[in-house]
């Protein structure tokens, strides 16, 4: 089990002095998962359960196209075991317009034939998968950033090739959409640096993009944070967060706040951390006395006013599905 920042000798101190109150604020193990341990899957909330679709086993296979959802995290159902989208490693997902929606994406890992994807589709039950256009406006790509703001979808940066590409298949590019099969290009190159692996956020009708960066052959990874009101004209809100630089970590918005949650980085590898800011300028560790092993690609969800954290790579991969729900008077 995983100390959030705390060294046991710490933790142990702190477990005696900690107050009911505090140990309400700990990550509660919920249990293992019914699918196979993975990373870089889909992840969905919607109709009142958490669903998550595709991701990554090993380089040397096609990903899983399975989905799954459940009512309370604990006990997972099999929805659909293979799924028509074929491109699950590193998707972009969101929930829009009372459908899940999974888009791009990376298909076959490391072998011959793989590719990124510009499709996208959409479905309101998880079985029955509805192709909305097979090729957007945007390039095929993995591991962008996608929120909805405005009634609209919006996909920001990402890469265009995943194992293989230089800094030149990264995008700064935004676009986007109210149906999901007609893009808009609203900048081409942003003023944040073009990346992959980062997160996007809505927090107080503004999308924040934070970290992210490359992996190979050119590692590099960020810590910076930028927002903007209509996806257009975007300010930076720090060049250096506290949290160290990263990719591969998990965003959510949970009580005001958005998190930032583990990721990795090719110093330091695996991070177990928690960050919380309201502003993307000034940011807290959140300190607990359990938390889940450090991680990467992991889902994070947002679901009964909990905040939810769901497989991930974790040295090995994992299953396991955590949830902590801070108490009434946080913070």
């Amino acid at each position: 089990m995983g100390v959030c920042h705390l060294s046991r000798m710490k933790s142990l101190l702190l477990f005696l002095s900690f107050t009911s109150s505090a140990l309400a604020q700990d990550w509660v193990l919920e249990g293992n998962a019914a699918w196979q341990a993975r990373d870089s899957q889909a992840e969905w909330v919607f109709r009142e359960q958490l669903w998550i679709g595709g991701g990554w086993f090993q380089s040397f296979a096609d990903p899983p196209r399975d989905v799954w959802s459940s009512a309370n995290g604990k006990d997972w159902t099999l929805v659909e075991g293979n799924a028509p989208w074929v491109h699950s490693d590193l998707p972009m997902n969101v929930t829009f317009a009372d459908k899940m929606w999974i888009m791009g994406g990376w298909y076959k890992g490391r072998l011959p034939g793989h590719s990124a994807s510009n499709q996208v589709w959409s479905s309101n039950d998880g079985v029955k998968w509805d192709q909305v256009t097979k090729s957007a406006e945007w390039s095929p790509r993995v591991a962008a950033g996608l929120v909805v703001h405005r009634g609209k979808m919006w996909m920001l940066g990402g890469i265009e090739d995943y194992y293989f590409g230089t800094d030149k298949s990264l995008k700064n590019d935004v676009w986007s959409s109210d149906d999901g099969k007609t893009w808009k290009l609203e900048v081409a190159s942003a003023p944040w640096s073009a990346r992959a692996y980062h997160q996007a956020v809505v927090l107080n009708d503004r999308i924040y993009v934070m970290g992210g960066g490359n992996y190979t052959p050119a590692y590099h990874a960020k810590n910076d944070v930028w927002s903007s009101s209509d996806g257009v004209n975007w300010n930076g809100e720090t060049e250096s967060a506290p949290w160290e630089a990263r990719l591969w970590f998990s965003a959510a918005v949970y009580r005001g706040q958005m998190w930032v949650l583990g990721g990795w980085s090719k110093e330091k590898d695996n991070y177990g951390d928690v960050w919380h800011s309201a502003d993307g300028k000034t940011w807290k560790r959140l300190e607990t006395r359990t938390c889940w092993k450090a991680r990467h690609e992991h889902s994070a969800f947002v679901f009964q006013d909990k905040l939810w954290v769901a497989g991930g790579h974790a040295r090995p991969l994992s299953n396991e599905v955590w949830s902590l729900q801070l108490t009434k008077d946080w913070p």
